[in-house]
This record gives C-alpha cells, sequence and structure tokens, in this order.
C-alpha cells in the first residue's frame, strides 16, 4: 500500500524530499528573563532541523511522517547548560482514510544538553552532540517503526543507527543520562535494543500485520482486521508464559495503541481477548475492564 501511495504522489509531482513533518512547540516558563531571550528560537530551530535534514540519505517512499514535539526546558547551574523533557508522537494515515493511526506516545524526561544564541549545527548522526544526537535518535526511532509497519522488519536499518547514537550518548560522561541502560519505564538505549533484539522478532512480524492487515483494511474487512489484532496478543500472551518479554519495547507498543485496540475489538464476540490484555498490559486494565464489562452496541 505504500508503494501505491508513492506511485499517486509521482504521478502529482508532489514527492517528498525530507522524510518527517514536525510540529515543535516549547515552554520555557521555568526559565530565568535572561535564558528565555537565549532560547526563544529554540522551537523553530528543532522544527527546522528535524524538517530539513534526510535522514534516509535517499528518496523517501511516501508522505511525509506527521509527528509533534512538546519540549520543555529548565536552565541548570552551568552556563549555556540546559535540562528537558519531551513528549513525543509520530502517526501514519491508514490506508484509503482520513484516520491515523498513532505509532509513538513518549515522554522522555532525562535530555541535556547546551546551547548558545546563533550557534551553527551541522547533521553529523556519526559523531555524538547532546542536542543533535538527541534529535537524529528519534528520527531514526519513527522512520523505523514507520517503514515496520509497512514491510515486515524493514525498520532495522533506522533502528542499528539510533543503537549506535545511543552507545555515543552513554559512553559521553557529561550528558550519558538519558542513555545508558537502565530498568526504568523508559529507556531510549532500552527501546532500540528490544527491537532488534531476536526475541521480539515475532512481535515486530505482528506489528506489521496489525497495521498493513489489520487497522489498514478494518472499514473493508473487519473481522479480518480484528484477527490481526488479536494475533499480536495472543502471541505477546503466549511469549510471556514462555519467558520475560516485558520491556521498554511492549510498553511503548501499548502506551501508544491500547486505545485503538480497544476501539478495534470493542464489538469481537470473545471478550476473554480483554482478559488477556489485563495482564501482558496492566496500566491499562480499566480501559479494558470497561471494554469488557459494556460491549458495543
Amino acid at each position: 500500500m505504500k508503494t501505491l501511495f508513492l506511485t499517486f504522489m509521482l504521478f502529482t509531482g508532489l514527492l517528498c524530499a525530507q522524510e518527517l513533518e514536525f510540529e515543535v512547540t516549547t515552554n520555557l516558563d521555568g526559565l530565568s528573563a535572561a535564558n528565555k531571550e537565549i532560547l526563544a528560537n529554540f522551537g523553530p530551530f528543532v522544527q527546522d532541523y528535524l524538517n530539513n535534514n534526510k535522514f534516509t540519505g535517499g528518496s523517501w517512499d511516501g508522505d511525509r511522517i506527521k509527528c509533534s514535539m512538546m519540549i520543555k526546558l529548565q536552565s541548570t547551574s552551568e552556563q549555556n547548560a540546559y535540562t528537558a523533557q519531551i513528549f513525543l508522537t509520530s502517526k501514519r494515515p491508514v490506508y484509503k482514510s482520513s484516520r491515523t493511526s498513532l505509532m509513538l506516545k513518549i515522554l522522555d524526561a532525562n535530555w541535556s544538553f547546551t546551547y548558545e544564541k546563533g550557534q551553527s549545527f551541522y547533521f553529523q548522526p556519526q559523531v555524538f552532540n547532546p542536542l543533535l544526537s538527541f534529535l537524529d535518535f528519534y528520527a531514526y526511532l519513527i522512520l523505523g517503526y514507520d517503514e515496520d509497519s509497512y514491510k515486515s522488519c524493514n525498520g532495522s536499518q533506522y533502528y542499528k543507527t539510533a543503537y549506535d547514537i545511543a552507545l555515543l550518548g552513554s559512553a559521553n560522561t557529561q550528558f550519558q543520562k538519558g542513555w545508558e541502560k537502565n530498568s526504568s519505564v523508559y529507556s531510549r538505549r532500552g527501546i532500540v535494543e528490544d527491537l532488534l533484539n531476536e526475541k521480539f522478532k515475532t512481535f515486530r512480524q505482528d506489528f506489521f500485520d496489525y497495521h498493513y492487515n489489520g487497522i489498514d483494511i478494518y472499514a473493508q474487512n473487519k473481522q479480518a482486521a480484528q484477527n490481526a489484532v488479536v494475533k499480536l496478543i495472543t502471541n505477546l500472551e503466549s511469549e510471556r508464559k514462555k519467558a520475560d518479554i516485558k520491556g521498554v519495547l511492549t510498553t511503548t507498543f501499548f502506551e501508544a495503541k491500547s486505545s485503538e485496540i480497544t476501539e478495534c475489538l470493542k464489538d469481537y464476540p470473545d471478550k476473554e481477548i480483554f482478559k488477556t490484555l489485563k495482564k501482558i498490559d496492566p496500566p491499562h486494565s480499566a480501559k479494558y475492564e470497561e471494554a469488557m464489562t459494556n460491549p458495543a452496541n
């Protein structure tokens, strides 16, 4: 289906050179007046960097990926040094529909970097820069998710680049917070390690089916679409019984997809599927309980 999108764009002359379409907003409330002045154009800088760089290094097969990033900034005791937390989302169009499917929904509270007004930056993903490498990491993560949803495990090249960036960050002692591997609910290195781990290969294959043979065809063949969604859930439950598959990847998946899954399966005849969801995704148990006890009319 993605190739059909590309064919249409070629005929209409709208093939995009860049891959991402970010909307970036900033919250500077925690800054001093002087720092607010320095960072007055920080949001537009980040947006321009993400939207105007060519992360794939080649032609991009399709529309730009719709993304958003809200950045809450704080100053530190060191000159020109800042910390920030970001809330990031990315979406993908649903085939033959005006709807979109939420792909990523991430809160990252551990970004630290230096920034000077008027500073020049260059796209060099192989060189660690605490500001730009953070942006590069999420660009490649978004690209990998998009590719995985159109062709099974097709995003690996982008995940590998993101992983290399995470390794560079974890080796930088001054700015390694947020890059190091840890046991927190979310970590940059953790999510790309999961994505590249063989034990999550079935999940990534099911992730493709969930979108391409599920969400994309829901309007045309609801039963087949629901079966694709159920397959992902039952396979996760099967893997959970065999081994510990809890990780950043599955947590991040359900953070983005729990509402979509509930909506897709609201009239699914076997309500036991929501009991399974409660086991593998406890943070959203209330949502699944509601769907189980109050079926669609």
